[in-house]
């Protein structure tokens, strides 16, 4: 077997809900990042041996394969095969696994990974009738922009709470307070902002085109604990989770360049060094990575003491401080060093793209070192990789 190797990852700015990217279809967006990606590494797209891109919603204009119609939309030749992959919140992070397992065992030199969201332009949809003509009546209509939707009843129903319940049960469980979770939020905001007003993000990002967008939506450069502690419970009147330590609905694209030794005339920014991923009850979900990091860390031969920087998906504070509670040998302060998806957002298609991009960049930019990137996923998933350089 041959070594993968991260040899770029580009994205765009992150948009909030019905903000600057909602004017823009998915395919699209993930034309923007295909097409930066084979420009800045400098790559005929025609040597690309497959596009695999995830999304998370496949529901409305991403719907029949969006990698292949990214593809065509970017300019790449029609020999340029793509497919969709879905794993939720970590669907590009499942391309790139996917990725890499193709290019380590031989099948490709050179694929093209990531993912994209448009959460915004997610369309509302009702069932259809398995009859020719649908009984008079109302119809339920689901909006697909995020959630549980035609849930099959024989699913147990504590199973099938929102995300935003299970954070509040998992809060309570790992004795998460609503101080340390708006602490963790205003954190997040705080090195967002630091990081893009000194150009850490600056090599990440592809902008799109006719949008004014400099840098991510969502992030609160005077966002305080003190202003967090105002906003009211979501889920459960005497609960902790609130909009201000939730990741938002938000829209995006992200391309990580992935091939073996050599086959990209550029330096790799790492090495995929392991691959982790782990179930439970798909109400425990925001705790599933702690299991799969640990799984990554030892294919790779690593544990905790060995890692200098880890990118943790932040869909909701109570997730992520469990999460970080359920590593006790790491550095809490190694975690999302400039900001996560509290301020940046998460486009769920797109944001497994975002962390492992980012850990590779910054290893890059620290001049080697070990990476851990992990996200929590609804249903009961995590994922998570380990990158060297």
């Amino acid at each position: 077997m041959t070594a993968s190797f991260v040899y770029d990852a580009v994205r765009t700015p992150f948009g909030r809900a019905a903000g600057a990217l909602s004017g823009v279809r998915p395919d699209d967006l993930a034309a923007v990042v295909m097409k930066a990606s084979v420009e800045r590494a400098g790559l005929d797209p025609a040597r690309i041996d497959d596009v695999i891109f995830g999304d998370a919603n496949q529901a409305g204009e991403d719907n029949r394969n969006v990698a292949r119609f990214g593809a065509l939309l970017a300019g790449f030749p029609t020999s340029v095969t793509g497919v969709t992959v879905n794993r939720l919140c970590a669907s590009s992070l499942e391309a790139v696994f996917q990725g890499s397992r193709a290019i380590e065992s031989g099948d490709a030199d050179v694929i093209l990974a990531g993912g994209v969201e448009s959460m915004s332009r997610a369309p509302f949809i009702v069932e259809k009738s398995p009859k020719p003509w649908p009984a008079v009546g109302n119809q339920t209509m689901w909006n697909t922009s995020i959630g549980w939707r035609m849930v099959n009843k024989q699913l147990p129903t504590h199973w099938t709470i929102s995300n935003g319940e299970s954070a509040e049960k998992i809060a309570r469980e790992w004795g998460v307070t609503r101080e340390a979770q708006d602490e963790f939020a205003a954190r997040s905001h705080r090195l967002a902002a630091e990081a893009w007003a000194s150009g850490v993000y600056d090599d990440e990002i592809a902008q799109v085109p006719g949008v004014e967008l400099a840098r991510d939506e969502g992030i609160r450069d005077g966002s305080t604990v003190e202003k967090l502690a105002s906003l009211k419970p979501l889920f459960a009147a005497d609960g902790s989770v609130t909009a201000g330590n939730s990741s938002s609905i938000n829209d995006g694209a992200s391309a990580v360049l992935v091939g073996g030794e050599n086959a990209v005339d550029a330096e790799p920014l790492a090495r995929i060094a392991g691959r982790g991923w782990h179930g439970v009850d798909p109400d425990d979900f925001p705790i599933a990575p702690i299991e799969a990091a640990n799984k990554a860390l030892k294919r790779a031969g690593r544990t905790w003491a060995d890692v200098d920087v880890v990118e943790l998906n932040e869909a909701f504070s109570s997730q992520s401080l469990a999460c970080i509670a359920g590593w006790p040998d790491l550095d809490p302060e190694k975690v999302n060093i400039h900001g996560g998806a509290l301020a940046i957002g998460h486009p769920l298609g797109a944001s497994g793209g975002r962390v492992v991009g980012h850990a590779a960049h910054e290893l890059k930019r620290r001049g080697g070192g070990v990476a851990v990137a992990a996200l929590c996923i609804g249903v009961g998933q995590g994922l998570a990789v380990v990158l060297e350089r």
